[in-house]
């Protein structure tokens, strides 16, 4: 691959893909494809990310992804002492229908280790949340036991997206496909997966607004799944997507401030029970 961004990349995210291509240069060496391919075949199977998601949606219950976070670059740590098995468990236990784990180590402070052992330590399937702009990532994605990827249509190309997707079903993974516009939806639906994100924070502005979600989400067709992120804080937002007929939600960062982040989620999204 030769593209190292698409031209209407934000900047924020400009920064971030040119240190994933140095990164994943620094890894080859040490892992030559190959190997990582025969690591990645080694596996079990994955656990279902997208049917986990479909499973409630089809009862017409949130579905969420709940999200494992230790700091971001404009908010720092939002977590200490960060355990993320303890996180993992918490999150089960509070209903959440899958895991988001951040990789990302220089923007993020994420760690692959962080995900396995937030995978071992409960029953959910668990998507790797970082910036996919090689295959070499989607093999060492299944290497590592992630059970789905994240494609963030705003840093590649529709090419790269098909690509990287391809590879994804060929081993078992599912992907989720993150758009934050009208422009990027056109791309995002060219791909098979019935996983789609709307992200509803400007990446150039960083203004969030639940109205990019039900915008896009007209667009997307019933045999998809929509993916609201970003902004949901209250149960009045909550109820307002699921008015809607939005029921899949990615929610990290205020979880992550909870002191129990498992007991924030049944309170924002399962109060009743």
């Amino acid at each position: 691959m030769t593209d190292r961004h698409n031209d209407r990349t934000p900047t924020i995210l400009r920064k971030i893909v040119e240190r994933k291509w140095e990164e994943i240069a620094d890894r080859r060496p040490g892992t030559p494809l190959p190997e990582l391919k025969a690591r990645a075949g080694d596996q079990p199977p994955a656990r279902g990310f997208a049917a986990a998601m479909r499973r409630h949606i089809e009862r017409q219950q949130p579905a969420v992804i709940a999200e494992i976070k230790k700091a971001s670059p404009s908010k720092g740590i939002l977590r200490d002492p960060f355990e993320p098995a303890v996180i993992a468990e918490s999150y089960e236990q509070g209903g959440a229908a899958c895991l988001s784990v951040l990789t990302d180590r220089d923007f993020f402070q994420g760690s692959e280790a962080y995900l396995a052992a937030a995978r071992n330590a409960c029953s959910l399937p668990v998507i790797r949340k970082d910036f996919m702009v090689d295959p070499y990532q989607v093999y060492e994605s299944r290497a590592i036991g992630a059970d789905c990827i994240l494609l963030i249509a705003a840093c590649l190309t529709r090419d790269q997206m098909q690509e990287m997707e391809g590879i994804a079903h060929e081993i078992g993974l599912d992907v989720l496909v993150e758009v934050h516009d009208g422009e990027e939806m056109d791309d995002a639906l060219t791909l098979k997966t019935p996983l789609v994100g709307i992200n509803n924070r400007n990446l150039h502005t960083f203004d969030v607004s639940l109205d990019t979600t039900f915008d896009l989400h007209e667009r997307i067709s019933a045999d998809r799944l929509t993916i609201t992120e970003s902004g949901i804080m209250t149960r009045s937002d909550v109820g307002t997507m699921t008015s809607r007929g939005i029921y899949g939600f990615l929610v990290g960062e205020s979880f992550m401030r909870a002191a129990e982040p498992g007991t924030k989620l049944r309170e924002l999204f399962f109060p009743e029970d």
